[in-house]
């Protein structure tokens, strides 16, 4: 090191985040963002339906409800991946793997997180805490898939479609195939850009024997398959707004959503995935706030009460 260089201040670590703040790191509390939109679109649109009101504390219960299974389900895919983590480079600094989190507060975190999420079922009404079980498994399974099936993606949108079928029976305790579209469409995008986020670990994975499309097929097919979930988001909640008789404010998000799916696969191609990132966490995330943002202005519109 030069003299010069020797001068300048060099940067110190900081001390390592409390227990809490390093749990929340582990499950990505953030990226909550990507499903509680559809949830609450399911939700508002469910409230409208059924007297024209919003109910806060069912919305509440919703909220915890979803937050609670994704950080379960988060906690239980860091705790049965951790060694497939460690052989990563991309994931070999996440906290279970570091031992910022044990495995036992990793399991304490994913046990409260469940119990959150069965005890806002129970609060909701009967047939949600009868289906909470179901809802489980698939966040369970997810992890384990990419050892045995070269679709894990198609498991994650499953698990992502009981949102907001989920968000519907809170607040009617009834069945809606509305809701399943809705659901569908959530699953279907959720998987596809997790084609293009698994587009970055393909070494990775075909030299530790991890199942994916992007190892099996080839980052271009992977991106093929992702364009592909995508189209076939956008006709499903095409679907979706002309079975809830949804207006134009709706359909002004539409244009957006389009537009933005169309901005992701112009930045993210088979040899440059640079802009990866931007792809999967800012443009997916501005997709799910703008269609709630125009749903919730459409229903108030169209007389959802306040």
């Amino acid at each position: 090191m030069s003299s010069a260089a020797a001068a300048i201040p060099q940067p110190q670590p900081g001390p390592p985040p409390g227990k809490v703040r390093a749990f929340l790191n582990l499950v990505l509390i953030e990226h909550s963002v990507f499903a509680l939109p559809f949830a609450y679109i399911a939700a508002l649109t469910a409230m409208y339906r059924l007297d024209g009101n919003i109910h806060w504390g069912r919305l509440l219960l919703v909220t915890v409800a979803m937050v609670g299974l994704r950080t379960f389900a988060m906690a239980a895919n860091r705790i049965i991946d951790r060694e497939i983590d460690a052989r990563n480079p991309r994931t070999a600094h996440r906290e279970i793997v570091t031992g910022a989190v044990s495995v036992k507060s990793a399991w304490t975190g994913a046990g409260i997180a469940l119990l959150f999420f069965l005890g806002a079922a129970a609060l909701l009404n009967p047939l949600c805490l009868a289906l909470a079980p179901v809802a489980v498994v698939p966040m369970v399974v997810y992890p384990y898939g990419k050892r045995f099936t070269n679709f894990p993606h198609a498991i994650l949108g499953l698990a992502q479609a009981m949102g907001p079928v989920g968000a519907w029976i809170a607040v009617t305790g009834e069945w809606s195939w509305d809701a399943v579209v809705l659901g569908l469409a959530v699953g279907v995008w959720i998987g596809g850009f997790d084609l293009i986020f698994g587009s970055q670990d393909v070494q990775a994975d075909r030299a530790h024997g991890v199942k994916s499309v992007p190892a099996r097929f080839g980052i271009p097919a992977a991106l093929h398959g992702a364009r592909a979930c995508h189209v076939v988001t956008t006709a499903l909640l095409v679907w979706y707004g002309l079975r809830t008789d949804a207006g134009v404010f709706f359909w002004i998000g539409m244009v957006i959503v389009a537009a933005a799916f169309v901005y992701e696969h112009t930045i993210v191609r088979p040899h440059d995935l640079s802009r990866l990132n931007r792809a999967f966490f800012t443009v997916n995330g501005f997709i799910g706030i703008a269609l709630f943002v125009c749903a919730l202005l459409d229903l108030l519109v169209r007389g959802l009460t306040v």
